[in-house]
């Protein structure tokens, strides 16, 4: 097939291309650029603001090294506008609104097979390809989203707003191998570029930033109480209750309190309207944990879920799988209800829903229920 990968200068998606060649298809790679810093006003937390070369054009040239070692032609698109429009503007509202967001659901959905996959159809091609750790599983004309071989990488989390017709189009040329096998392929064909080259990390195409001074740059500081849920005693103040997220530890600033055990503070829950912050000391305080949530946004990717019926559900990337029932769902939300208490589960978040080893979408989470 004539296939566009999308490669970004990391070794994933180049041995992606390498096993694609090898396969027989005809490859050509396509660097997206997304993020421009200085457009977007992206000064504070950022530490890459005053380096000669962006971190992206770095990227871009380590993929041009890689197209050209693997001998294909490299494309290069800018979907800065997409990425704001669609994404970046997503991410803000839901961290305005005390929300805590996962915007590379939202890249994959909206870019990676959006416009992207948009100009591979328009332009010929019969396939979009992925350097995520992944499976498409075609079975009586329906392609179902599942689980990679190397369960520590499966990335099956980030694509689970993506569409059937979407998946249909799509190649997952890792899906069956481990990320310690495709560092070793990258050494074998000589890919200096990309076959030591530290995994990205960071926001989707923004990458690491110090997160709570990147989102001063569009969200202003407004000062407020922290204060102790168990019995409601002001211990802190906080910059913005919008900049933190359940579960946070780290960042908030409270010492150790005269005559009590140093046990750690985490942010049990916030409010956004009238800017505070709820803490609870020590990692396993009861109001860290939840036993059920609703969510909206729904996508299913092959087929619905059943009501009553038992599946796994993850609420974090690399999360180890929840056992939940379904207990009521319509076209627009569903309630789920766990096992076993859960933690730190978030309002705006992703929850991803699976029935073995096949993703089969899932939706946003819109509220937490306590006991």
């Amino acid at each position: 097939m004539k296939v566009l990968l999308g490669l970004s200068g990391g070794v994933d998606s180049a041995v992606s291309a390498y096993l694609l060649l090898k396969m027989g298809h005809e490859v050509t790679g396509c660097f997206m650029r997304n993020w421009d810093a200085l457009a977007n006003n992206d000064y504070l937390g950022n530490p890459t603001i005053n380096d000669e070369r962006c971190p992206q054009e770095k990227d871009y040239e380590d993929a041009k090294r890689v197209a050209d070692i693997l001998g294909i032609k490299l494309l290069r698109i800018d979907y800065i506008k997409e990425y704001w429009d669609d994404v970046f503007t997503y991410l803000l509202k839901e961290y305005e609104s005390g929300r805590t967001p996962n915007p590379d659901i939202f890249c994959n959905k909206y870019v990676k097979f959006g416009p992207f996959l948009d100009y591979a159809k328009s332009h010929g091609y019969d396939a979009i390809a992925m350097g995520h750790y992944a499976k498409r599983v075609d079975k009586e004309g329906i392609a179902y989203l599942l689980k990679s071989f190397d369960k520590n990488k499966d990335q099956t989390y980030f694509l689970s707003q993506i569409s059937q017709e979407q998946l249909s189009f799509c190649l997952f040329p890792l899906g069956d191998i481990s990320k310690n096998e495709v560092r070793k392929i990258a050494h074998e064909l000589g890919l200096k570029s990309v076959m030591d080259k530290k995994d990205s990390t960071g926001i989707c195409f923004i990458g690491e930033r110090n997160f709570k001074d990147f989102l001063k740059n569009y969200l202003p500081m407004q000062k407020g109480k922290i204060i102790d849920i168990e019995n409601n005693r002001l211990i802190g103040e906080h910059e913005g209750a919008m900049y933190y997220t359940i579960g946070q530890r780290k960042g908030l600033g409270i010492g150790g309190i005269p005559g009590e055990v140093a046990r750690g503070w985490f942010v049990v829950d916030k409010d956004v309207k009238n800017n505070v912050v709820y803490v609870a000391s020590g990692d396993e305080n009861k109001y860290l944990y939840s036993v059920g949530c609703s969510i909206n946004n729904l996508n299913w990717i092959s087929k619905k879920p059943l009501i009553n019926h038992r599946y796994h559900a993850k609420f974090r990337y690399r999360q180890a799988d929840n056992p939940v029932i379904i207990t009521s769902m319509n076209e627009e939300e569903i309630e789920l209800s766990f096992i076993s208490p859960i933690k730190a589960v978030t309002p705006g978040q992703a929850a991803v829903i699976y029935e073995g080893d096949i993703c089969l979408g899932g939706g946003i989470i819109e509220k937490v229920y306590k006991k």
